[in-house]
């Protein structure tokens, strides 16, 4: 489903969505359809498309949490706590092992609605996949087996090796640096397709440089993000 919404700001404009939606933040895609800054003559605005996410969508996110509070977080016991976790675990483990691979499956961290699940092996950058395409397939069919066990409240977030957050770091300077092209070659640059959270955080990223703006194209969970210089259409 898509709806659109208008805001003084991207972020009023997003809560805006996620107040009247009854999601929380990761749950929705956003496109930022339209900026006008503010003028003499007018009042700036952001209108968005919001795009709901199905349950095929969650295992693509990382997480829907900042650096900043990935790294305040309060990391818990790596032993499974009752029979919901304990068969969590054992079902991952199971599948990387089917795969042809050794692995120890630990709980990372638990918040509400939520359970990180760390993965340590000696083939963490299989795990992982170009562009963590694999870690999120895996984390894909976690989160349908916690649903299976009646727990599709849950969002089960994968990790190894902390790729969540170095590919979340790497993706902000990305952000920067193609920002910086657009605005000496004054031409568009499309980047890789990224999954909601991905083209998210590029979207937020970039959204108070004043000659820069970002649009989302594509079709489906992998789409790409387009970075303009303003006045290019």
């Amino acid at each position: 489903m898509t709806y659109e919404y208008e805001g003084k700001t991207e972020k009023e404009a997003i809560e805006m969505a996620a107040n009247e939606l009854g999601l929380e933040r990761d749950q929705f895609d956003v496109e930022i359809l339209e900026t006008q800054k503010n003028s003499l003559f007018k009042k700036g605005y952001v209108k968005i498309r919001v795009h709901t996410l199905d349950d095929n969508d969650k295992g693509s996110s990382f997480g829907g949490k900042s650096t900043e509070e990935n790294h305040s977080r309060v990391y818990a016991d790596p032993l499974p706590q009752g029979e919901f976790e304990q068969k969590l675990i054992e079902f991952i483990q199971n599948v990387i092992e089917k795969m042809g691979y050794d692995v120890k499956v630990e709980v990372s961290y638990r918040e509400e609605k939520k359970l990180g699940v760390k993965l340590e092996s000696a083939h963490s950058s299989i795990l992982i996949g170009r562009k963590g395409k694999n870690l999120d397939a895996l984390q894909l069919l976690a989160n349908i087996y916690a649903g299976r066990l009646g727990h599709e409240e849950v969002r089960v977030i994968l990790d190894t090796e902390n790729y969540r957050i170095r590919r979340e770091e790497s993706l902000v300077r990305l952000a920067y640096t193609t920002a910086d092209k657009v605005r000496s070659s004054k031409n568009s640059i499309l980047l890789e397709p990224m999954n909601p959270f991905e083209r998210r955080l590029i979207h937020t990223t970039l959204n108070d440089i004043p000659d820069v703006e970002t649009k989302s194209e594509g079709e489906g969970v992998y789409k790409q993000v387009r970075v303009l210089y303003k006045g290019i259409r």
